[in-house]
């Protein structure tokens, strides 16, 4: 990792703990807030701890890139949570084969990249 690239990805860790810290939640209840700012910052340790190890460039920009969503997203709708997607249900495939191993991959493809990590620590 180039020292360009690891100060970037230190900010963008030390901007999610400022995130937490002053986060309110949508509907003001202390305890919603609460709730809210925890899974915040476990989010960011999991998915930071997990990719700790990762050297490729492009795996790490693309983190970087899931990263940065992520944030915007949380803060322009106020929901900390990886907002839903809805993808087309998988049709009339058989239980193996090629259709579904086709239907398969262009549900991975289509997925957004503020969700590509979220079904691997969820």
């Amino acid at each position: 990792m180039t020292p360009a690239t690891r100060q970037k990805v230190l900010g963008l860790y030390r901007k999610i703990f400022q995130i937490a810290k002053k986060w309110q939640s949508a509907s003001g209840q202390t305890e919603e807030t609460v709730k809210e700012k925890e899974y915040i910052k476990n989010e960011a340790r999991t998915l930071f701890r997990k990719n700790k190890h990762v050297t490729d460039p492009k795996l790490i920009e693309q983190c970087i890139e899931e990263c940065e969503a992520r944030i915007e997203i949380g803060l322009h709708y106020n929901i900390p949570y990886p907002r839903p997607i809805h993808l087309p249900p998988m049709g009339l495939a058989h239980k193996q084969g090629r259709t579904l191993r086709h239907q398969e991959k262009l549900r991975k493809i289509s997925k957004p990249i503020y969700l590509k990590s979220h079904d691997e620590v969820s």
